[in-house]
């Protein structure tokens, strides 16, 4: 089932399977999202939970107790429950269940909030933590946007990510597909960054936010559409396109949390940017997509 918000400039669906955000689309006819071709990548914009990136060998350790789980958690693979809906707002469910607690031995409530103002869609988490001891979890957006956008004959090469503040930001390297950070290097993002193949062949280009308001736009030499994310308060964003195929889109990935270290001794309680949440407590965070 999807569910549908509009207004007089944006038309919007977002899957109960995952509260995927699957399309948002311009009076005009305009779509922004990318569309999910399984040639390239077959999701749009994909809720990364209870972890962000990988485990370091797909497994961690709590409690004495082992447990399996695969890249980006569950989340994205499982049926919401629409709690309430208007023609602008929608909010969104998961609660744990048997099949969670396999893989991940908390009780949580996980609510996803959508929010169409004018141009600017706000997309909300709210983990709460219903048990009488800490939850541990990470949480992020992986959503795509079309690049070329309204010029089909352009591509991703003429699109760039304008960052704010501009300022020099710690790169966090990947090294297949975990973390590096004793290897961190600076990225100077005083001046907008050009989307070239390259830049991918890696994996995604992670950034460290320490947390302040950040904005990423992305636009192109081409026309004057694009669009811009702020980022409330999160430690990371990534960016990533798959390489080497041309994919023609581009992922703006904010990340309360991140992939494991390669040096990470599998200990939940111990890996890198993992929120703890007291009992009874409920962690929000968002981040508001303009599309112009």
């Amino acid at each position: 089932m999807t569910v549908e918000l509009k207004n007089e400039y944006l038309t919007v669906q977002i899957n109960e399977a995952g509260a995927e955000l699957s399309s948002v689309k311009a009076n005009d006819g305009l779509e922004y999202m990318w569309q999910a071709d399984p040639k390239f990548w077959g999701r749009h914009a994909p809720v990364l939970f209870p972890i962000v990136g990988r485990l370091k060998d797909d497994q961690y350790t709590i409690a004495g107790q082992s447990y399996q789980m695969g890249q980006h958690g569950f989340a994205r693979d499982q049926t919401f429950r629409v709690v309430s809906q208007t023609p602008t707002q929608a909010v969104l469910e998961l609660t744990d269940s048997q099949a969670t607690r396999a893989m991940y031995p908390f009780a949580f409530r996980l609510r996803l909030h959508y929010t169409l103002t004018d141009h600017e869609l706000t997309v909300g988490y709210d983990v709460h933590n219903p048990a009488n001891q800490e939850l541990l979890f990470s949480i992020g957006g992986h959503p795509a946007f079309n690049a070329p956008l309204a010029t089909p004959e352009g591509s991703l090469a003429n699109y760039q990510v304008t960052v704010a503040p501009k300022q020099k930001y710690q790169h966090i390297p990947l090294q297949a597909p975990y973390n590096d950070v004793d290897q961190a290097t600076t990225m100077d993002l005083s001046k907008p960054l050009p989307l070239t193949r390259e830049l991918f062949k890696d994996d995604a280009v992670i950034l460290a936010l320490n947390k302040q308001e950040t904005t990423l736009l992305l636009s192109s030499d081409l026309d004057d559409h694009g669009v811009a994310m702020t980022i409330d308060a999160a430690p990371y964003v990534g960016l990533w396109s798959p390489y080497p195929q041309a994919a023609p889109f581009v992922c703006l990935e904010p990340w309360w949390g991140i992939a494991d270290n390669i040096n990470h001794d599998g200990q939940l309680s111990h890996k890198m940017g993992i929120n703890r949440l007291a009992a009874n407590q409920t962690f929000n965070a968002s981040y508001a997509i303009k599309f112009f």
